[in-house]
């Protein structure tokens, strides 16, 4: 083999923060890479786990009444420490087994998955209500911001003050 047939390229389209892997924490990424929740029902999987709860967030053709052509995510370079921070907070309860959020930045379309949070635990009680406080908190402090493209051609950011 020469020289050259043993280099191997590798690119980054995701920016993640995964701890080791028994952590209760699966995943953390803030991606430019489309997000698939199948990935992340695989990394949920527990042994222990009676339920998994898997959030997915579309982009949708409206909001206010107004037509959406479009929107595009960006992200502070801070998103993913503070994704993680959030996690580790919800990691601490004791009838978690497993976490995980993949939140997606760039350019997206109508039906495209912009977001997916998933919690395991042994009862389905436990993995909906946090999956639910764990997606709300996100969207409230994790600094990511959307720009919505309206039919009208107007467009608003959103999250950004």
């Amino acid at each position: 083999m020469s020289s050259i047939e043993a280099f191997i390229t590798v690119t980054l389209t995701t920016v993640s923060l995964l701890p080791d892997p028994t952590s209760k924490i699966r995943l953390a990424a803030i991606s430019t890479s489309p997000v698939d929740p199948e990935t992340l029902r695989q990394v949920l999987a527990d042994p222990a786990g009676g339920a998994v709860a898997i959030f997915v967030g579309t982009v949708r053709n409206h909001d206010g009444g107004r037509e959406v052509l479009a929107l595009s995510y960006s992200a502070h370079p801070s998103a993913g420490e503070r994704l993680t921070e959030i996690l580790k907070r919800y990691a601490k309860n004791s009838k978690v087994l497993a976490l995980g959020v993949e939140h997606r930045i760039g350019d997206l379309g109508i039906g495209d998955i912009a977001v997916v949070c998933g919690v395991t635990s042994a009862h389905r009680d436990v993995a909906f209500s946090v999956c639910s406080a764990l997606i709300e908190e996100i969207k409230a402090e994790v600094p990511i911001w959307k720009n919505e493209t309206f039919g009208d051609g107007s467009n608003v950011w959103i999250g950004a003050s």
